[in-house]
């Protein structure tokens, strides 16, 4: 896999076409920028081009290209990138105007993924997600390929993999896909076994560093990586917490969400999201001191619903409070994000609030049990101490007589 040279020095350009869902420029080109500093580049250059609508040919408007062609001249740039993504046509012409390679935001988001990916898993998905990008984008194009091999947005399958004609990559596109259903199906076993032990799933989802890995390690004592950085986490990872009511469940930390996030990576992560589908219960990680917390939102709440996830009972954990002034906005947001609960998932602030919130979350899925259980399943005594909470034990002649909460599914088994 090939690295970023530290020293490549980028020029952004952020089209302000009104038409990004609440988000002003400035805030798409400090996305753009945090985005060009998790590849290890150096931003020498912002240029802001403001549009009804992106141009046809040149995405920027011809006009705009020249004061890009400048600046590249003048900073010195090694690449451009865009904060939309853009045709191959568009690509071509905009490099011949401007002299330097061009790259657009799904590339870039690719790179850094590229960049994360540690499993055989990880791996898989960022390369076809890698391969479906380009695949529309080589239009028959030897030109396209030759591109390909350093810098930014070039990790993954390599120069020499993608130097071949359409019909190989689209048979590796194939056996990308077969590889990821055989991961699909043994993610689909543990879930299936985790169902038979009646064990709940809680799965925690967010914007790309709102501190879902922090609230995972803070929560279950777990030492997954958790860094300041974009998309730490590719693969989800799974701890076992224990609720106050000594219920234990599954808490999963998946791939963070971004704003407008390319489909194709959607679609390659399916394997890896389906730990958010198949899930009792969402928690929403939201970082409360980002200004654009709401913007946030709802950029999640929009790759939930294209997983049709949005029937879930979610929790929202508002983090962050550290990070804001002690003042009645705090209580304002609790009112107007339902369900919620505010935290600070690294100074562990609130977070037996939370494990009481997801408590209550769950109690439907919680049955009170009055029975009799012989001498000679005594293993079951165990079960129901380890996932319920006792009430009452009598030992008796015959067995032991137990009252406990304990799982539906649990107490199904036991009228069994």
């Amino acid at each position: 896999m090939l690295k970023v040279n530290s020293k490549e020095k980028a020029i952004l350009v952020v089209l302000d076409a009104k038409v990004s869902n609440n988000w002003d420029a400035e805030s798409l080109m400090q996305e753009l920028k945090v985005l060009t500093f998790s590849c290890g580049a150096e931003v020498v250059g912002e240029i802001t081009a403001k549009r009804a609508a992106p141009d046809g040919a040149y995405f920027v408007g011809k006009g705009k290209v020249g004061d890009v062609a400048a600046a590249v001249d003048e900073l010195g740039a090694d690449v451009v990138i865009f904060n939309e993504s853009l045709s191959h046509a568009q690509v071509a012409n905009l490099e011949k105007k401007i002299s330097c390679r061009v790259i657009d935001r799904t590339q870039l988001i690719l790179d850094i993924f590229a960049m994360r990916a540690k499993s055989t898993e990880g791996k898989i998905q960022v390369e076809l997600a890698q391969l479906q990008y380009l695949l529309p984008r080589l239009a028959g194009k030897g030109q396209a390929l030759s591109r390909l091999g350093g810098g930014i947005g070039t990790r993954g399958p390599g120069e020499q993999k993608l130097e071949v004609d359409r019909r190989r990559i689209q048979k590796k596109i194939a056996s990308l896909k077969k590889d990821l259903k055989k991961v699909d199906k043994r993610r689909a076993n543990r879930r299936e076994r985790r169902k038979r032990k009646g064990m709940p799933v809680v799965a925690l989802v967010g914007y790309t560093n709102s501190g879902k890995s922090t609230l995972l390690n803070s929560m279950t004592d777990s030492l997954q990586l958790a860094e300041n950085r974009l998309f730490s986490t590719l693969d989800p990872k799974v701890n076992f917490l224990q609720l106050p009511n000594n219920q234990k469940v599954l808490l999963s930390d998946t791939v963070g969400f971004l704003h407008d996030l390319p489909h194709q990576l959607i679609e390659s992560f399916k394997a890896t999201l389906e730990e958010v589908v198949e899930a009792d219960i969402l928690i929403h990680v939201l970082d409360i001191s980002n200004p654009k917390a709401d913007e946030l939102k709802k950029s999640v709440y929009n790759v939930l619903g294209e997983l049709k996830a949005l029937d879930k009972p979610i929790i929202t954990a508002l983090n962050k409070i550290d990070k804001i002034e002690k003042d009645g906005n705090l209580q304002s947001q609790l009112r107007r994000y339902k369900n919620s609960v505010a935290i600070s998932a690294l100074k562990k602030i609130n977070l037996q609030d939370l494990s009481n919130l997801i408590q209550d979350n769950l109690s439907s899925s919680r049955t009170l049990i009055k029975k009799l259980i012989p001498h000679s399943q005594m293993r079951l005594i165990s079960t129901i101490r380890r996932q319920g909470r006792v009430f009452k034990e009598k030992y008796g002649l015959k067995g032991v007589y137990i009252e406990a909460e304990v799982p539906t599914i649990l107490a199904s088994k036991l009228e069994d």
